[in-house]
């Protein structure tokens, strides 16, 4: 009888597998709360796996920023198309909105991470990031200052979301925008990220 051919491990997808599983739980019990023992139980492998991967449970904690990076880049690549596609207006950017307000896993991703980052300096790139893309976004239409504007106002919406009973109303969201941005100041699309 021949061998049974065992199954070649592949360390980078255990390694992402495990990243994954923290990042999940980052988002459901934060940063403080996160263990080896937690992230192996998620991610079904034994304890010494999460260790022989990850030095340090702060090393764990980056890999798991990373992949909510990664998150927050293919909702940004989202958005993108959107307005590449539809344009740039108060309406389209509060529709964005409150479809991203819906996506409870997204909210509580970008709450994580916000909040992580208050209190590691490490982290406020990440934070900041999608506010960067964001205002990046608004700035041909409507200008470095109020595109700035916009983007800390949704930032807001976004932590008033997390402690309201009842989803904020959307066309509260597009008329504050209107007042906000204002007119567009030219009509240049959406700059396309580069390959």
């Amino acid at each position: 009888m021949g061998k049974i051919a065992r199954r070649r491990r592949d360390p980078e997808a255990r390694r992402r597998e495990i990243a994954e599983a923290a990042a999940e739980l980052i988002v459901e019990v934060g940063t403080d709360a996160l263990t080896h023992r937690l992230v192996a139980a998620r991610a079904g492998v034994p304890l010494g796996a999460t260790t022989q991967h990850f030095d340090t449970l702060d090393d764990l904690r980056t890999a798991a920023f990373a992949v909510l990076a990664d998150e927050v880049d293919g909702r940004l690549e989202g958005v993108r198309v959107v307005l590449a596609a539809q344009g740039v207006s108060p309406a389209v950017l509060a529709a964005l909105i409150a479809e991203g307000l819906d996506d409870a896993r997204a909210v509580q991703a970008d709450r994580a991470v916000v909040t992580a980052a208050v209190h590691d300096p490490r982290l406020r790139e990440l934070a900041r990031h999608l506010s960067e893309q964001l205002t990046g976004m608004l700035e041909p239409a409507y200008g470095a200052e109020r595109a700035m504007a916009a983007t800390i106002f949704i930032d807001g919406l976004m932590w008033s979301a997390q402690i309201r009973d009842a989803p904020l109303d959307r066309p509260f969201i597009e008329t504050a925008l209107q007042r906000i941005l204002g007119e567009p100041a030219s009509v240049r699309p959406v700059a396309q990220p580069a390959p």
